[in-house]
């Protein structure tokens, strides 16, 4: 029986884990059965068995501001937020390309400047929705868990508000703000619910989005797999292999058959997974092979995790 506390410990494990699950099969074709799935890295960036990628690596920065207390939405935590990714880029091996355009050569390292640069990314490409910034969210999630009557909307507030940092099309920030809300809702109740995010979208957005979701539930991961480097049909991927799983394991290598952005349809799906399942229903040996970007492993994240829920209890 898992518990509220292993449950959000269980998105920021599950998360990592389907980032280093998938780390070794990105940009390969999707992978059918029998054919196993194994953590054990390779693949174009020469990842070691269970290191994480840039999808955990952004992430770390956001369980570490949400594990120091104060508002993650606030100007300064943001900062923080944007000196924190704009250092680890200098030497990162593995940086999406939205992302990657906007932290490199920032005037100066604050939300301010990077908001600019990602409606400067938006403007010059006329499109800026891809998953960079819905692979990162799920540490979020563990600031906003008390149960207070406005919860729910500061965390998609605040989910939209670190979007931003990168990603300046609204579809970016409509994921994260869905998928931080059913991760919540997974982590206090242990129910499977995407849906309940809709209404915290802005009204023009919501038919729409509820019709993607009703695709996904129809479909198979591996049917979004040309396009999941789109943020909606990679929550989609991951909404698709968490519906049909039975298991946290069986969810992360369902969503790293898909092939393509493996590895962050797999974190992505983790989150929400590891807040169904727990942070207990990780393989023992994923737990201890997994680790990355800066010098942490598995146990080090729970420590990150308990700090976090500590400030919220």
């Amino acid at each position: 029986m898992t518990n509220i506390h292993d449950r959000a410990v269980g998105a920021v494990l599950g998360s990592a884990s389907g980032d280093a699950l998938g780390a070794g099969y990105e940009f390969k074709p999707a992978v059918p059965e029998p054919t196993p799935i194994r953590m054990a890295g390779g693949g174009s960036f020469g990842w070691a068995a269970g290191e994480w990628t840039d999808d955990t690596s952004m992430a770390v920065p956001i369980l570490r501001t949400v594990a120091r207390g104060g508002d993650p939405a606030s100007e300064t935590a943001l900062d923080g937020l944007v000196a924190a990714w704009a250092s680890w880029a200098v030497n990162a091996p593995d940086v999406g390309i939205q992302t990657r355009n906007v932290l490199t050569g920032l005037e100066a390292h604050t939300a301010a400047h990077a908001r600019a640069a990602a409606r400067q990314e938006h403007e010059f490409k006329g499109q800026s929705a891809g998953n960079g910034s819905l692979m990162r969210t799920a540490p979020l999630v563990l600031g906003y868990l008390t149960g207070a009557p406005d919860e729910e909307q500061r965390l998609a507030a605040a989910a939209r508000a670190i979007s931003d940092l990168t990603h300046h099309e609204s579809d970016a920030g409509d994921a994260c703000v869905l998928w931080c809300a059913a991760i919540r809702h997974a982590v206090l109740t242990g129910e499977l619910d995407v849906r309940r995010g809709l209404d915290l979208l802005d009204p023009s957005s919501r038919e729409v989005w509820a019709e993607r979701l009703s695709v996904a539930e129809q479909s198979e991961p591996v049917d979004f797999t040309d396009s999941n480097g789109w943020v909606v049909s990679a929550l989609q991927a991951a909404y698709a292999a968490v519906t049909r799983s039975n298991s946290l394991e069986d969810a992360l290598v369902r969503a790293v058959r898909t092939g393509n952005d493996t590895d962050t349809v797999a974190a992505i799906a983790g989150g929400l997974a590891g807040a169904l399942y727990g942070a207990s229903a990780l393989p023992a040996q994923w737990r201890e092979l997994l680790h990355g970007w800066p010098a942490l492993r598995a146990d080090d994240l729970v420590t990150l995790s308990e700090q976090a829920l500590s400030r919220t209890a």
